[in-house]
């Protein structure tokens, strides 16, 4: 049960508190710090799935928890992107028109987990796309992208190529949130 994988996906549940605490804090060292441990976090998802997969160890908790882990990652920073900002000020990073962005990504992410869980009561799946791979792609980029412009203030095109990555990962968002809500609907009463 508690396989390298698994070990690799818990690593990053337990990571979360403290990528929280480090955006907690906002200045250009801690944002830094916590660019830092959301590189290693997606290193270490990476690697989880490698791993299971070339060595035969995916396992029934492995596939609960990573997904798991993705969605607590996700939306622990951008609840704190909208909430905080690197200069101390009341303006948090993510700000504005871009909190629509942000919001349609969160709640794609809580549509589709329910649906997946509705799916698995009917031993009905849904494959992964590859229009939802390049979601999750410019998800985890734009997320990097505005917490290492929060340590990098003085380059501000961090965190503009961060912010257009969130428009595009939310756009994709939608696309992909509509192709699992139609192969849902054809199982519903």
């Amino acid at each position: 049960m508690l396989t390298l994988p698994n070990i690799l996906t818990l690593s990053r549940i337990f990571a979360v508190p403290i990528l929280v605490f480090l955006l907690w804090h906002p200045g250009w060292f801690d944002y830094a710090l916590a660019f830092v441990l959301y590189v290693l976090m997606g290193v270490t998802d990476y690697f989880d799935g490698y791993v299971a997969r070339t060595q035969g160890a995916v396992s029934r908790l492995g596939v609960f928890l990573d997904p798991i882990a993705d969605k607590i990652m996700v939306a622990a920073v951008i609840v704190m992107l909208i909430a905080f900002d690197s200069a101390g000020s009341e303006k948090p990073i993510v700000g504005g028109w871009h909190v629509i962005a942000a919001l349609v990504i969160l709640l794609r992410e809580i549509a589709v987990s329910g649906l997946r869980e509705f799916l698995a009561d009917l031993r009905v799946s849904i494959p992964v796309s590859r229009l939802a791979k390049w979601k999750t792609t410019f998800q985890l980029v734009s997320l990097g992208g505005l917490i290492l412009g929060g340590a990098v203030p003085q380059w501000p095109w961090v965190g503009e190529v961060g912010l257009f990555s969130l428009w595009a990962a939310a756009l994709l968002t939608l696309l992909t949130g509509w192709d699992y809500l139609r192969v849902g609907l054809r199982h519903m009463d």
